[in-house]
């Protein structure tokens, strides 16, 4: 029931937030600009619709198979990052007008200089003036962020230094792969492009921090399936998101297992050979613990009866309880979620939420280290702006 009635809440915020947005909008490309009919009546219209195709593109990707259900979510997932971005201009813009009139009204006052009298022709070409710039660099924007969010992932190289590693071991290579997302928009086009990828790379092991899917295992399996040709010396090693909870936890860890991929669910495994050996740990969900059947983030579980003296690499899909790993001997945390911010301005948001957002984190103090990648799919708008998707070769180096 408790999860029921949070679910209602988060719809009804998402609505109310999706309203506002759409009314704001209206306000500032319709209202303002003095659109004449039957120009204004259409405008309306349209943002109208196109704030009705957000919740129907869910609706109708859940529950539809067809062609409609698969170019829907494109359509309306395009259009929401579109409003994004119109929306932080106008906001950005609105904020700095009001601070210049606000500074212009206090040197008035001041200098005990009358209000000039308002200038209806001036205001309605600065309006138009506004809306016609925003709405052109908005669309070129959206454009390179989809462009650049439909193409193949950038291969970061990343050397990390571990603590206690066996020479044995300098030069293992871990491919992360984070966020992948796969669902309405992320298809099997980008999944085959995904493996080939990390293929290329020969990677020792490949480590998948969460957030693989957005759909149930019917929607999707098929889709997924294609990760079963990942291929890595010692495996490929996959540990629980946020929205593997939302998409049906239990009948995708099966799936998964089925496909020849480890779980790691608050426990760990040994990578190397007899001679020189690692621990990789893996942990479910930093909020697992709400959705219960057994789920829930315990590193101590997943550490327990570790010998300290072993290297230990952990995987965590939010990069959070950092340092308190350092203290229980991690060496490096491989962690996603943040997606590094996506979209330029909501990486703003995403900086303010956590302390590590994407790349390579020292721990201060511990000679451990944090990395975060940037993902490498993308969730909701199919952009990336100033974010690209990313697959890590992360290389471990002893000493």
């Amino acid at each position: 029931m408790a999860r029921v009635v949070s679910f209602l809440v988060f719809i009804s915020i998402a609505l109310l937030v999706l309203g506002g947005m759409h009314a704001y909008l209206w306000a500032r490309l319709v209202r303002d600009t003095g659109l004449p009919e039957p120009w204004r009546r259409a405008a309306t219209i349209a943002l109208v619709i196109a704030a009705l195709t957000i919740p129907a593109a869910v609706i109708v990707s859940r529950f539809f198979g067809t062609p409609l259900a698969r170019a829907l979510p494109w359509i309306a997932f395009v259009w929401l990052g579109v409003a994004f971005l119109l929306l932080s201009a106008l906001v950005a813009i609105d904020l700095v007008r009001l601070a210049a009139s606000s500074a212009a009204q206090l040197r008035d006052w001041l200098a005990r200089a009358e209000d000039p009298p308002p200038d209806p022709a001036r205001r309605l070409f600065v309006a138009r003036a506004v809306a016609g710039t925003t709405l052109a660099v908005v669309a070129t924007a959206a454009g390179a962020g989809v462009r650049r969010a439909g193409g193949a992932a950038e291969i970061a190289e990343v050397p990390v230094r571990l603590p206690r590693l066996p020479r044995a071991l300098d030069g293992l290579t871990v491919a992360l792969i984070s966020d992948l997302h796969v669902g309405p928009t992320i298809r099997e086009r980008e999944v085959d492009r995904v493996v080939e990828q990390a293929n290329a790379l020969r990677p020792d092991v490949v480590a998948i921090t969460g957030d693989l899917v957005d759909g149930s295992v019917g929607e999707l399996g098929g889709i997924v399936r294609g990760l079963a040709r990942l291929r890595a010396r010692y495996g490929v090693h996959f540990v629980t998101g946020n929205h593997e909870y939302y998409a049906g936890v239990g009948p995708w860890l099966r799936f998964l297992d089925g496909l020849g991929i480890r779980v790691l669910r608050n426990e760990r495994v040994s990578i190397g050979d007899a001679g020189a050996s690692l621990d990789l740990a893996g942990v479910d969900d930093w909020r697992a613990g709400q959705f219960g059947d057994g789920h829930g983030y315990d590193l101590g579980k997943a550490l327990a009866g570790r010998d300290p003296e072993r290297p230990l690499v952990l995987l965590a899909h939010q990069p959070l309880g950092v340092e308190e790993g350092v203290r229980q001997g991690v060496g490096l945390q491989l962690s996603g979620h943040t997606h590094g911010g996506q979209i330029v301005p909501f990486n703003l948001a995403v900086h303010a939420a956590f302390r590590y957002v994407r790349g390579l984190y020292p721990v201060a103090g511990s000679g451990s280290h944090v990395y975060v990648s940037k993902g490498t799919g993308y969730w909701g708008p199919p952009m990336r702006l100033g974010v690209p998707p990313e697959i890590t070769r992360i290389t471990l180096v002893a000493g």
